[in-house]
């Protein structure tokens, strides 16, 4: 089937398509000018239904979505994801947006800056507040990372539709196993070196967490320094950085359909935020983390200085992995990162990739 792939960038969305498979062909950008931090693409409706959180200098931030594959766009006159008077809170951005399971087919999650989660029962149109989270008792002391302060990562879990996990930078993971009316913080096991209870029970700066293909409670997570593991669905963590040049990094992507299969992209350090060696090389693991291998063939040789951003990788499709710069490359494999080829280059700064077929 041929596949879209969204590329969210500091200019506009841009649409890479590949009819019958080869070559790509880019359109946009779509919504002009806007920093696009979240892309969704939801496959319940029947046709695939973009759903597009951006952020504009002049008219602030919104959603839109698209049931035609972007030709056209619907984006209401009201804010969709705004903040009630009496939260004293004002939305900054969208940081993510993620469909529900199959059996809730109009729901839709978004996670926000300032870090909090919002609900949507009508496909992405409107939204409302998860009030039980942000009325968490711990909430006035999740700080803000580099990034800001964000909701960044939102797991509905796949088979129990009471469970949903979140990760914020900065405040760590959080879990909630009655459908959002009650949260529990999961950080045990997650270092944070930059505090002075390096093991505390939330303050973590989680970068990105994903979640298993074959087994739903086991879960990664690229850490503010660290790179984790759980297989109790989030309560607890183990390192598994062995075999990483670094552990610190933005982005973690579990393969949809190959269980084991974890892909990261190291960064030298939080002081140095470049490729390991000046080199552009993501890392797979096959067994969960206990071993890593580095990915380079059809990436560049020269000396690479870009980050990749933790939305800007993702895989989707039987064996389809792609990744953007902030150099705005975006590359791709199609055979679990054995080889890669380029998609598009000398695009605006990329924030985010999402891949389906369609």
């Amino acid at each position: 089937m041929p596949t879209l792939l969204a590329i969210g960038t500091a200019k506009g969305l841009f649409l890479a398509s590949s009819p019958g498979g080869r070559g790509w062909e880019v359109s946009g950008p779509h919504f002009p000018m806007t920093g696009v931090y979240a892309v969704a693409v939801d496959p319940r409706p029947g046709t695939p239904r973009l759903l597009v959180g951006m952020t504009s200098s002049h008219f602030g931030p919104s959603v839109a979505t698209s049931d035609d594959l972007g030709a056209s766009w619907a984006e209401p006159e009201q804010a969709p994801v705004a903040f009630p008077a009496d939260t004293d809170a004002s939305l900054g951005r969208v940081w993510q947006i993620v469909p529900g399971g199959a059996d809730a087919p109009e729901v839709v999650w978004a996670g926000t800056e300032p870090s909090a989660l919002f609900r949507s029962t009508d496909g992405g149109r409107s939204f409302t507040l998860v009030r039980s989270l942000w009325d968490h008792p711990h909430r006035e002391q999740w700080g803000a990372g580099f990034g800001g302060q964000a909701v960044h990562t939102v797991l509905p879990h796949p088979r129990d539709p009471d469970r949903i996990l979140v990760a914020m930078s900065t405040g760590g993971v959080y879990r909630s196993e009655d459908a959002g009316q009650s949260w529990s913080p999961g950080n045990t096991g997650i270092r944070a070196y930059f505090l002075p209870d390096e093991w505390p029970e939330f303050g973590q700066c989680v970068h990105k967490v994903a979640r298993d293909a074959g087994n739903p409670e086991r879960l990664y997570a690229q850490n503010h320094h660290g790179v984790y593991r759980s297989d109790d669905d989030g309560r607890t963590w183990t390192s598994i950085a062995d075999g990483l040049p670094s552990d610190f990094g933005f982005p973690i992507v579990a393969h949809p359909s190959r269980p084991g299969t974890v892909f990261t992209f190291p960064l030298v350090a939080d002081s140095q935020r470049y490729p390991v060696d000046h080199r552009c090389r993501v890392f797979r693991s096959t067994d969960a983390g206990d071993k890593w291998e580095p990915l380079s063939v059809g990436l560049p040789d020269e000396p690479f200085h870009p980050s990749v951003l933790r939305d800007a990788m993702c895989a989707g499709g039987a064996g389809d992995v792609y990744f953007g710069t902030r150099s705005g490359e975006v590359y791709a494999s199609r055979d679990d990162g054995d080889s890669w080829s380029l998609v598009a280059a000398h695009l605006p700064d990329v924030l985010c990739v999402r891949a389906a077929e369609v």
